[in-house]
């Protein structure tokens, strides 16, 4: 089975499409995805519709989303870690991070500010416990240095995944060292990203999870051109149910079965995510997957 350990099931580019979506990606073969939650009013409706369709979730504040955010917000997660911590669907903190490509919010109060977010989600993510999903985008150096930071405090956080991976192998294995694995995905797939490719082909097995980051960062055979789009094509939305081809094309990269990545990649989403390795033996013990509600 797979994992799709980032997956934006509730953004509207899905709409009323969300549950059959999932249903596809089902039958394809991913048995679990983590829907990260991107700020603090859609907290409720993420974890409803993970309820709903039998997956796990996560809560956090984007940092696209804190120029918008007040600390009110971070007190919302913070009573929303503390009102759901016994959900066994509810896996980490994130999506968190830091974002330095996008030019609006580069500005010196702007990484002030996302470093004031940054730092306040690692601490309520240590103080419940939770593992963190990272939004890394020109960022891993600070994203680090600020996990360093939490250790020399004495409040170290237990890891989790650096979500989209895009960094030098350097800083894989500063990551990795720190108890994260990598998120790979769409960007793979690219036969021009070659940097990124290498790292997917030889980094420890150990290291990787899978990802699609639906309805975002196609894969190769979705993507549409900026010609194309200008002729009137709209672009390829993405969905869990890429995921397995995904992972194919990875697993190709390392020499290796789609089924023996599949094994590792669900082991090692287990292992970083713990919550998730005990919600999928409850799921096969009975609750099982997609049923309506939202458990007390």
């Amino acid at each position: 089975m797979w994992i799709d350990t980032h997956c934006h099931l509730d953004a509207p580019e899905f709409g009323p499409d969300a549950r059959a979506e999932r249903a596809r990606a089902r039958a394809a073969g991913v048995a679990c995805c983590v829907l990260p939650a991107v700020q603090a009013r859609d907290f409720a409706a993420v974890r409803a519709l993970a309820h709903d369709t039998g997956d796990a979730y996560a809560l956090g504040i984007h940092p696209l989303y804190v120029a918008q955010a007040s600390d009110d917000d971070l007190a919302r997660l913070e009573q929303a870690l503390a009102d759901w911590h016994a959900d066994p669907r509810l896996v980490a903190v994130g999506e968190v991070g830091l974002d330095f490509f996008v030019p609006q919010l580069c500005t010196e109060a702007m990484r002030q500010r996302q470093h004031h977010f940054y730092r306040a989600q690692l601490r309520l993510a240590q103080r419940f416990g939770l593992p963190v999903i990272l939004h890394v985008r020109r960022s891993a150096d600070a994203l680090l240095a600020g996990l360093r930071a939490q250790a020399a405090a004495g409040r170290p956080v237990g890891g989790g995944i650096a979500h989209a991976f895009s960094g030098s192998a350097q800083q894989a294995r500063a990551f990795i060292e720190r108890g994260f694995a990598l998120g790979f995905g769409g960007a793979v797939t690219f036969e021009t990203a070659r940097r990124l490719r290498a790292l997917a082909a030889t980094l420890p097995l150990t290291a990787l999870v899978v990802e699609t980051d639906a309805p975002d960062i196609v894969p190769h055979w979705l993507y549409v051109t900026a010609a194309q789009r200008a002729a009137g094509r709209p672009q390829g939305r993405n969905s869990p149910a890429e995921l397995p081809r995904i992972g194919a094309d990875i697993a190709h990269l390392r020499g290796m079965s789609a089924e023996d990545l599949a094994v590792a990649t669900t082991a090692n989403a287990c292992r970083v995510l713990p919550r998730l390795g005990a919600l999928l033996g409850r799921d096969r013990d009975g609750a099982g997957p997609g049923h309506a509600g939202v458990d007390p």
